[in-house]
């Protein structure tokens, strides 16, 4: 049986709680032991989490100790997979450089805050974790990321001009890469618990977890 770790907090805004719980009942159904710890002191046991198959951070902004990040880094780097959605692993720990080069990228802004609807384009539609998907439009925060432009995209929305925004910029939703040997997958939608429960976004997460957790 596979073995999943989900670690949430952080900004309450995000609603960490229940986006662990959906996530949970998700890999749960798929045959995962999950364990969720609200303490980023789940992180301290290296061996531990080495020989964990996922770890899920769900935790927006906030700050973790050097004896809590070094083994978390150690563990995906031996290839522990590490997956995860929106500001939960792609707004957190804003001043830890090395968290961010692992995630691939780190959020800077949302226009309109959450009341833009727009599009999410799939760009992949052979790779394992989009196959079968189509384009989907969804209501809530459209992420503007700093983003390494070695991460393999998988799908992407298109930010239209505006008061701050020149010219159209189109701009990666979902993408993977690899930690070490460790598989990395993230995706910028799940803002709250709302929009991970539906149907578009939850499938573009929910498979990407299952291929981060995957070895290769």
């Amino acid at each position: 049986m596979k073995k999943a770790l989900i670690v949430w907090g952080g900004w309450d805004g995000h609603e960490p709680k229940q986006v662990a719980e959906i996530l949970e009942g998700f890999l749960s159904k798929n045959g995962f032991d999950v364990e969720v710890s609200d303490t980023l002191d789940a992180f301290l046991d290296e061996e531990k989490l080495k020989r964990l198959d996922l770890i899920v951070p769900e935790w927006t902004m906030g700050t973790i100790k050097k004896e809590q990040l070094q083994p978390l880094l150690a563990a995906v780097k031996s290839g522990v997979g590490l997956g995860g959605v929106h500001g939960g692993m792609g707004d957190s720990f804003r001043n830890e450089c090395e968290y961010q080069w692992m995630v691939g990228g780190q959020w800077v802004a949302h226009p309109g805050n959450d009341t833009i609807t727009y599009e999410v384009n799939i760009i992949d539609h052979d790779h394992e974790i989009t196959k079968g998907l189509k384009d989907f439009k969804v209501t809530s925060e459209q992420y503007y990321m700093h983003v390494d432009p070695s991460n393999y995209v998988l799908a992407t929305t298109t930010f239209q001009p505006s008061d701050i925004l020149a010219v159209p910029c189109v701009m990666p939703v979902a993408w993977t890469r690899h930690y070490g040997k460790g598989r990395v997958y993230y995706c910028s939608l799940g803002h709250v618990a709302k929009t991970a429960r539906e149907p578009g976004p939850l499938g573009l997460i929910t498979r990407g977890l299952l291929w981060a957790s995957k070895k290769d």
